[in-house]
């Protein structure tokens, strides 16, 4: 972690409910190390986990016998779809401010990073026609109103 790190702070950490490095909010810190946080995709508070650059080839995990829900984690890990996959490898590790905030009022192009205040973080996968988009979220994706204009406003 190169930035102070405080509580209500942004960072990366893994999740292992979405099985991704993703953006979280610190909730609780100990000795000025983050300890649990909060996911900004699946909205679950969790212990912090640090996010793969940072855990690199040098320290190793020791191995231990799995548990029923980090067997199911894993299995539901190795079962994500390509289109999970394609929507992880955009989202993953991107600071907050690369995302804009949904409004249908705002026009939005291919390839841009959304966040949803009900659907969480993704990306928009077309750009239907002048009023509608396709934005791909984790769990699929979402037709989706842009650019409309309030009438006298």
């Amino acid at each position: 972690m190169t930035k102070k790190t405080k509580v209500a702070g942004e960072i990366v950490s893994h999740c292992r409910k979405c099985g991704l490095d993703l953006n979280h909010i610190v909730v609780a810190m100990v000795n000025g190390q983050p300890k649990r946080v909060l996911c900004q995709t699946c909205k679950t508070e969790h212990a912090y986990h640090r996010p793969a650059e940072e855990r690199g080839s040098s320290s190793p995990k020791t191995p231990r016998a799995p548990s029923a829900r980090a067997a199911r984690a894993e299995s539901d890990s190795a079962a994500l779809s390509a289109r999970e996959k394609e929507w992880g490898s955009r989202i993953a590790g991107k600071a907050a401010s690369a995302f804009t905030l949904y409004s249908p009022r705002t026009t939005f192009k291919a390839d841009q990073l959304m966040r949803h205040p009900k659907f969480g973080d993704g990306y928009v996968a077309e750009v239907i026609d002048v009023g509608k988009i396709e934005v791909m979220f984790k769990d699929g994706p979402r037709t989706l109103a842009h650019g409309l204009t309030i009438p006298g406003g």
